[in-house]
């Protein structure tokens, strides 16, 4: 056979890197004005201490991925084997800063603690959940198939979809109307070539386009008024040297991290079972990588990020055999990783990220969305459509309870006068602590019921009803505190019990249903 000539770099690489980056770019741009606008947190800290290390995790997974992508071109004599992309991952990012970084600096300061103190806890509670959800990713890195095998893709995938439309979806759209002209013209670009697929003049990048033009348009004619809102200009303080060390700190916020359980552990479990998905789909497409391998990567990364002081957990990108179709090799991870670890360092990235006015990067999560939300669809079977639809519910009373911000003192109100039901505030509070457990167990429950295993949907009942009676799922703490229920204040006991025992009631009457004939005879042909 003769040895062909393996180059890592193709002309297909600048494209994938235009991708990769401003996915890349866009995540941190939303985990930075989750903090700093919505939260008012710190921005030196943001910028300084959390961006670096998060880089740095990139850094690492994409330059063992680019190795891993010439070591198979070498070993299949194949020059066109294409790296798997690897970036931040935008529903944990995102999901996190708005469920963990930005709750806990906001309760931190409701505790007494001044901006600053609270500012730094928080920062250390989030390299913690980083080192958590890193540790878990490295264990299960092993047990990826049998995960995939116990939990029904309609949970899996529906759960993330419900993050999909309520976190990643609804909230950049919200900054492209808040921008219509600027935004509107972005979006159009993505929805046009990413989308809809249409080529570009010259076949120009679509998503570089997107970002391109409408920062143009918005410099030359915010300053003069014409969208009616006040022009800032970028903050040039963003560039500043400030190179990761590896720390310890993590260690002050580990008991704080363990309250954020819930949420951590399913975002690990999800970038495990994707990176399985994904690592199947560039098998399909030809370069047929070792799952252990890429899993592992991303663990380390994660774990790499943490220690240095990242907020944000790593994985490989769904789209890999898009990346092959456009021409990209081992080159496009390499410049991404570099470019965006190096930015963290020298601080560019932080001043891209102020430079472009979020509703022009907002698009491209916006594609994420409707990427995830189709996804979730397609790849499971029709018959368990209910399922994945019923998943999205808990992210969306999510994101209620995030806008409403219901506190303690509100939630203690809704007692004062005698009640016929738990008050709606309370309930919605309790929906969306735990929300990605909650919705990858609604998933299961339900599409195992509709493939006739009645038995088995009772199963996941019980375990919905033990996770809700201690917290992990439903708790009825407004900051999504697990607990043992006897110990909770009056006015929040009821959720724990009364949530459990409705599961634990469901349970038994579907273990009852099962022994009529219907669902006998039902479940005896399907197990």
């Amino acid at each position: 056979m003769t040895k062909k000539k393996i180059t890592w770099f193709a002309i297909g690489d600048i494209n994938g890197f235009f991708g990769l980056i401003f996915d890349n770019l866009t995540v941190l741009s939303f985990l930075a004005g989750i903090l700093i606008f919505v939260f008012q947190y710190p921005a030196e800290i943001v910028y300084k201490r959390m961006f670096p290390g998060t880089a740095l995790g990139v850094l690492f997974g994409d330059i063992v991925y680019t190795i891993m992508a010439i070591r198979l071109a070498k070993k299949k004599n194949d020059p066109n084997v294409t790296a798997m992309p690897l970036g931040l991952d935008t529903p944990s990012t995102i999901g996190i800063a708005l469920t963990v970084l930005g709750p806990a600096f906001v309760y931190l300061k409701s505790k007494g603690m001044n901006v600053n103190d609270a500012a730094m806890m928080t920062w250390y509670i989030g390299m913690a959940t980083m080192m958590i959800i890193g540790v878990i990713k490295l264990v299960f890195s092993f047990f990826g198939n049998w995960l995939n095998r116990i939990i029904p893709q309609a949970g899996l995938l529906g759960s993330l979809a419900g993050i999909g439309l309520a976190l990643i979806g609804i909230i950049p759209m919200v900054d492209i109307f808040g921008l219509p002209v600027v935004g509107l013209i972005s979006l159009g670009l993505v929805l046009y070539g990413v989308v809809a697929k249409y080529r570009l003049p010259k076949n120009f990048p679509a998503v570089f386009a997107s970002v391109a033009l409408g920062t143009i348009v918005y410099y030359v004619f915010a300053p003069m008024g014409v969208f009616g809102i006040a022009y800032q200009a970028p903050n040039m303080g963003g560039l500043s040297f400030s190179f990761p060390l590896p720390t310890l700190d993590f260690v002050k916020g580990f008991s704080e991290a363990l309250r954020y359980l819930p949420i951590a552990f399913p975002f690990a479990l999800l970038t495990i079972v994707g990176g399985i998905n994904v690592t199947e789909s560039a098998r399909a497409a030809g370069d047929d990588y070792n799952t252990r391998d890429i899993l592992l990567t991303e663990a380390f990364a994660t774990i790499i990020a943490g220690l240095f002081g990242g907020v944000a957990q790593t994985t490989p990108y769904i789209g890999q055999p898009a990346y092959k179709s456009m021409g990209s090799r081992a080159g496009y991870t390499l410049m991404t990783g570099l470019f965006i670890g190096l930015g963290g360092v020298l601080g560019y990235v932080s001043f891209i990220v102020e430079l472009i006015p979020r509703p022009i990067l907002a698009p491209i999560l916006i594609f994420v969305a409707i990427d995830i939300m189709s996804q979730a669809f397609h790849a499971c079977p029709p018959e368990h459509a209910p399922a994945v639809s019923l998943s999205y519910i808990p992210s969306v009373a999510r994101l209620l309870q995030i806008k409403m911000g219901a506190t303690a003192s509100t939630l203690m109100m809704a007692f004062s006068k005698p009640i016929s039901t738990i008050p709606e505030s309370l309930v919605t509070v309790a929906l969306g602590n735990g929300f990605i457990l909650t919705a990858m167990l609604w998933g299961a429950f339900i599409a195992k019921l509709i493939d006739k295993k009645i038995r088995t949907s009772a199963i996941y009942l019980v375990v919905l009803s033990l996770l809700s009676y201690f917290g992990i799922i439903h708790s009825a703490l407004p900051e999504g505190s697990m607990y043992l229920p006897w110990q909770l204040p009056w006015q929040f006991h009821v959720v724990p019990y009364q949530f459990s025992l409705g599961y634990l009631v469901l349970a038994a009457l579907f273990m009852i249903l099962s022994f009529f004939p219907e669902g006998k005879n039902r479940e005896g042909l399907t197990n």
